[in-house]
């Protein structure tokens, strides 16, 4: 078993884990459970997607792809082009 990637959140990690399962490559997230111990404090290190030794080579243009696609994402909404996040609204004094 290797490490293919190294997961933000969880729900990274099996939207990662499902993208490899549809190119017919077995998945594991590995670390799920301890993210509970944590409670809501960010943590970071602790989920990773695993496979097998023999579809390392199989994952690597998955995870690429995947990587690329985010990639473009943030460059998409990062600038002056963003969305406008509508009006603020005052606390009550």
């Amino acid at each position: 078993m290797r490490v293919v990637y190294q997961a933000e959140h969880l729900l990274d990690a099996h939207l990662v884990r499902g993208a490899l399962e549809v190119q017919g490559i077995r998945a594991w997230v590995n670390g799920e459970f301890l993210t509970g111990a944590m409670g809501q404090l960010p943590v970071s290190g602790l989920l990773s997607v695993m496979v097998s030794d023999l579809d390392w080579d199989a994952a690597q243009p998955v995870i690429e792809a995947l990587n690329e696609a985010r990639a473009a994402s943030a460059t998409e909404t990062d600038g002056d082009d963003a969305p406008d996040p509508g009006p603020t609204v005052p606390w009550p004094a």
